[in-house]
């Protein structure tokens, strides 16, 4: 099957056209300028881009992706230069809200400022769309105890857990797998081992959006733990590289994988039915109702702010019954179908 998600290559040109694009947008037509800027670069974000683009087509805005290769320090040039051209309105996710609130709030008092993906509720945002990552992780957590219904030992992967829906997120998996009621201010250090229930949590590795480190994470995991149950990845372009090792090793269908997000490389697992499930957000929402709140409150239009200050967009499990028409309706979507 064709792949849908460019390589990282391929985003990074485009990430390069698009601050080009941004730069030299029609400022004369009269159109309002709105940035979506990601906590990185991944396909999870490609799928956004095309919500975005959608959005822009649809609510007549100069809507521009931005994808932060060097994280905060990336982030934070990205904010200033919008700020500097005069912006209109900015959808961010933090990459790390407590230390970014500085830039998160000068943003706020000069632009329309919202967040997505995650969260900075400290901040002075006027609110966040996305999904509640500690339930999302929770029902990761389910998947876990369905792929592994007597237990035994995990390990789980995520990119960072300075961001707020990576915390929430992770926090939300072990208590899912452990079976725990729901405290979303609870925390387990990472490097805990965690045992109770009939399973085993050995930590969870981070890897800093460095793709290197999170395959090196799997190898060094698989050579500790050669008999290990289960893996989980927790940010979009983990689940394909424990794929990798585990095919390498020969430890495919034997190691439990269970994942986060819609890679085209964990989807497929699903179907070959050597990825029990995923859980997977909506980034192309995301991205499409960035665009849409943005262009409304740009207008002067505040009636678009919940009481809540959050548009919830739900995640869903899927599994081998649902890969199929999920895939169908996400390839239609970045293709430029609504």
């Amino acid at each position: 099957m064709k792949p849908i998600i460019p390589t990282i290559l391929a985003i990074a040109a485009t990430l390069l056209s698009g601050s080009k694009l941004a730069a030299n947008s029609d400022s004369g037509s009269g159109r309002k300028k709105i940035a979506f800027v990601t906590n990185g670069v991944a396909s999870f974000w490609t799928i956004a881009a095309a919500g975005v683009k959608a959005g822009g087509e649809k609510f007549g805005v100069d809507a521009q992706v931005f994808m932060p290769v060097e994280g905060i320090s990336d982030q934070k040039r990205i904010i200033e230069d919008l700020l500097t051209r005069g912006i209109d309105g900015i959808a961010i996710s933090p990459i790390d809200p407590s230390n970014q609130s500085d830039i998160l709030n000068q943003a706020a008092k000069r632009t329309k400022l919202i967040t997505h993906d995650s969260d900075a509720p400290a901040s002075e945002r006027l609110l966040y769309i996305g999904m509640d990552n500690y339930k999302g992780g929770i029902m990761c957590g389910k998947l876990v105890r369905e792929a592994m219904p007597n237990g035994g030992t995990v390990m789980l992967f995520i990119g960072r857990l300075e961001q707020d829906n990576a915390k929430s997120r992770r926090q939300g998996c072990i208590d899912g797998i452990l079976g725990r009621t729901e405290d979303p201010k609870r925390f387990d250090p990472p490097s805990d081992v965690i045992e109770e229930g009939g399973f085993k949590i050995l930590g969870t590795l981070t890897d800093n959006f460095d793709r290197a480190k999170a395959k090196a994470n799997v190898e060094d995991t698989l050579a500790k733990y050669p008999d290990i149950g289960g893996m989980v990845g927790l940010f979009a372009y983990n689940p394909p590289l424990m794929l990798e090792v585990l095919s390498q090793a020969n430890k495919l269908g034997k190691v439990k994988v269970i994942a986060f997000d819609e890679d085209d490389a964990t989807l497929a697992g699903i179907q070959k039915g050597t990825v029990h499930g995923t859980v997977v957000q909506n980034p192309y929402m995301y991205g499409y109702k960035s665009v849409e709140v943005l262009s409304e409150l740009a207008k002067g239009n505040t009636s678009v702010i919940p009481e809540s200050k959050m548009i919830d967009i739900p995640a869903r499990q899927i599994r081998k019954a649902e890969v199929d028409a999920f895939w169908a309706e996400l390839k239609e979507r970045v293709s430029g179908g609504k």
